[in-house]
């Protein structure tokens, strides 16, 4: 059947379409309905149901006769660690793990928080929390301690499951310091702590708080599989607000199986037993849905990758994961790509290296430029597959199905949107706009199974930031167009948050953090484009009057300050010291046109410009550090 077929018939019957797609899960109890519209417009699906995500991902395979299938191959060239663990070992230590939490007062709905690297223990972990019902928080292991501390503060977490350090190419990251150091700044503080130990830095264990993990695993009775309700939440996942208060995204359990289970035959064409590896981290929505929950869910093997594009050891690093492990599907971030085609532009790595088991390469996580996209596709000679979507959606929006019909690729376009998501391009007065013509891009509700059922603790927010703009819309928050073929294009942010190597950062918190230094009177921040991570933070600082320190120095301790307190993922480095900011008249600061200037683009002084001078001095700051653009002459 042709793909837009298929999209024809979830458009005219959706309850029809969604109730056919929930039979690829094993539910405890089956819903009667997909769709629930009693608290529209905060729509449900598979209300009725009952269901365990871990059971589905672990204890079917298992009890299918496929418990010696590899469920987690873990690669790690930062440490020359290399493992497997099938589905009955996966079991073994979900079901021991899950029992430690419960015998310590883990019960359903409990918030645990996840602070690990890329190690099977992550997984297990995130699997463990499903099993008993309690909500898992996975949070990136490059925030630092007051990013972390504001999390246990939302999540209010009975637990932390932590690894003594992560590891960088070069460098050992103790992530222990940090977390006591969070506890310490929370006003909440957990039950207990479980320490996976790792040789290359132990961590130190406070008495009465903390326990060794594998002894705590060791010593557990096993737990079984508890029943949850299909829109109980299965995790909380923190991503950038613009106020600098991060926004717990919840996702509900039953829905997300659904969709997951739909994406991964019909989009990343992979079948159970086969190897899937999604180059991301556990600590962003990618290694939450591509790393752990859907490989697993339809029994597949999903890796786990310890390392980097290049550096570890080379830009062929990649190249050898999929020779060694077979690898018929692969996701990755454009910023990866980019980075290997830096230092590997002939691509002589990737002739060290037999890629033939691969049958596409698959991208997201911020907008594919069309020369990487060409490159790769010229490098590799399978199809390489852009999609977009969000933290909030939890799987794709737009995609190519390569697993129904390999629809003709354009250069700059995920393709088209998938069942479940009406994509509209809207005026900012919320009307359709003609094919071709740039808008937001908007989703009509209800927006489909497995995205957000709501932010964590916060629904008057959620209503807020995603569906008052545009009544009976979600706003996306992204600027696009729809051209006369269906297909989207994805060209901007309309906020303030940027994109960094694929990671969405908050400009503002930036700014809180950097008007915090004692000699920083006013600032902005902005992403400037980067070759490599897509976007890059750079900072304006409007120093107090009198202050006669030297320039230099205070661009260092404002570049300490954001990481200490956002932390290195953060990637600021650059900042520049100017007299005043661009203003309109009623006070707001024209970040859009800096952005302008600083990326050598043409622009002009707004109408609603107090000064446009100041725009002449931001450009010759801006021009003595190797960016800039002057004003058109029109």
């Amino acid at each position: 059947m042709a793909y837009r077929d298929i999209y024809e018939g979830w458009r005219n019957d959706p309850e029809a379409f969604w109730l056919e797609a929930a039979k690829a899960v094993d539910w405890i109890r089956p819903p009667s309905r997909a769709l629930d519209e009693s608290r529209a417009p905060l729509y449900g699906w598979f209300a009725d149901a009952e269901c365990n995500v871990c059971q589905n991902a672990v204890d079917r395979h298992v009890a299918a006769g496929r418990g010696d299938q590899v469920a987690i191959i873990h690669d790690s060239p930062v440490t020359g660690a290399k493992s497997k663990m099938t589905y009955a070992e996966l079991l073994d230590q979900v079901s021991r793990l899950a029992g430690a939490m419960a015998a310590r007062g883990i019960t359903k709905g409990d918030r645990v928080l996840i602070y690990m690297p890329m190690v099977p223990e992550a997984l297990v972990a995130m699997l463990a929390c499903a099993r008993i019902g309690a909500v898992h928080s996975v949070v990136f292991g490059g925030f630092a301690a007051p990013e972390l501390a504001v999390r246990i503060n939302d999540a209010s977490p009975k637990a932390i499951l932590l690894a003594s350090c992560g590891i960088e190419p070069g460098r050992v990251v103790a992530y222990k310091p940090m977390v006591d150091a969070a506890i310490e700044m929370a006003e909440t503080k957990p039950d207990f702590c479980f320490v996976l130990q790792r040789p290359q830095s132990e961590a130190a264990l406070v008495e009465g708080r903390d326990e060794d993990w594998a002894t705590a695993v060791a010593q557990a009775e096993p737990a079984d599989c508890v029943a949850v309700g299909g829109m109980d939440p299965l995790y909380i996942l923190y991503t950038s607000g613009t106020t600098g208060q991060p926004k717990g995204v919840v996702r509900a359990s039953a829905g997300y199986m659904v969709a997951l289970l739909w994406t991964m035959p019909n989009v990343y064409q992979v079948n159970p037993g086969e190897v899937f590896w999604s180059a991301s981290d556990v600590g962003w929505v990618v290694g939450h849905s591509y790393i752990c929950y859907a490989p697993l869910l339809l029994g597949a093997t999903t890796v786990v990758y310890e390392g980097k594009p290049v550096g570890t050891p080379d830009a062929g690093a990649f190249w050898r994961v999929i020779e060694e492990h077979e690898v018929k599907s692969f996701f990755t971030a454009p910023t990866a790509l980019r980075a290997i085609k830096r230092d590997d532009p002939a691509g002589d790595r990737l002739r060290d290296y037999d890629t033939s088991s691969l049958r596409a390469l698959y991208l997201a996580g911020e907008r594919a430029d069309p020369d990487t996209v060409e490159w790769a596709a010229r490098m590799l000679d399978v199809p390489v597959i852009d999609n977009w979507w969000q933290t909030e959606t939890g799987w794709p929006i737009c995609a190519n199905p390569a697993g129904i019909e390999l629809l003709p690729v354009k250069l700059g376009s995920p393709t088209l949107a998938l069942p479940g998501y009406d994509v509209r391009i809207l005026s900012p007065e919320g009307q359709p706009i003609a094919a071709g013509e740039l808008g937001a891009v908007a989703i009509k509700l209800p927006l489909p199974p497995g995205t957000l059922s709501t932010l964590w603790h916060a629904e008057e927010r959620y209503l807020k930031s995603y569906l008052t703009t545009f009544p009976g819309y979600y706003e996306t928050g992204d600027a696009g167009m729809i051209d006369e073929d269906g297909y989207l294009h994805i060209m901007a942010r309309t906020d303030d948050v940027i994109n960094v190597a694929g990671h969405r950062l908050s400009t503002g918190g930036m700014e809180e953090v950097l008007a915090s230094h004692p000699d920083v009177a006013e600032c902005a921040v902005i992403g400037i484009s980067d070759a490599l991570k897509g976007q890059l933070p750079m900072g304006f600082l409007c120093l107090n009057r009198g202050c006669e320190r030297d320039h230099d120095e205070i661009i260092r301790e404002c570049v300490k300050l954001v990481r200490e307190k956002i932390g290195p993922v953060a990637a600021f480095r650059d900042a520049v010291v100017v007299d005043r900011l661009p203003k309109t008249r009623s006070g707001k600061i024209l970040r859009g046109v800096m952005v302008r200037i600083a990326d050598g683009q043409d622009y002009k002084a707004p109408a609603t410009i107090d000064d446009p001078v100041v725009l002449d001095e931001i450009t010759d700051s801006l021009t003595k550090i190797g960016y800039g653009k002057r004003a058109d002459a029109t």
